[in-house]
């Protein structure tokens, strides 16, 4: 079943308990561990295994992502070798907190975001 094309997309609240820097920053590791879940997907509804995840060729931090934003990362297979996959990855924000109007005030972006792309590979195991 696997093909390019495939589209696979997780959204995520930030939770404050990942805000690392001044300003609630979150670290790029954050969006990289979702690029990896929707990996998982992507090999799991294409080719039935969880598969590996075996290299980035490029990852591009664009925007900053705050504590109280909600996150939606999406993959894209691009490219299906015999145990490969090539994978294009965007995190874009959708929702922002909004402190400046109410502890838990919060809105939803009336454009995304974009903040982290990347590619890379995925490998499952040969067919048997």
């Amino acid at each position: 079943m696997s093909r390019e094309g495939l589209t696979v997309t997780h959204r995520r609240y930030v939770p404050y308990s990942h805000a690392h820097y001044a300003g609630n920053l979150v670290d790029g590791a954050y969006g990289l561990a979702m690029f990896g879940d929707v990996a998982t997907e992507v090999c799991v509804v294409g080719d039935g295994d969880e598969g590996l995840f075996a290299s980035y060729s490029d990852v591009q931090f664009k925007a900053p992502v705050r504590a109280g934003d909600v996150v939606e990362a999406t993959a894209v297979v691009t490219r299906v070798g015999s145990r490969s996959r090539t994978i294009d990855f965007t995190l874009r924000v959708v929702c922002r907190g909004r402190p400046d109007r109410g502890e838990s005030a919060a809105e939803v972006l009336a454009e995304p975001i974009t903040a982290t792309t990347a590619t890379g590979t995925v490998v499952v195991p040969p067919k048997s």
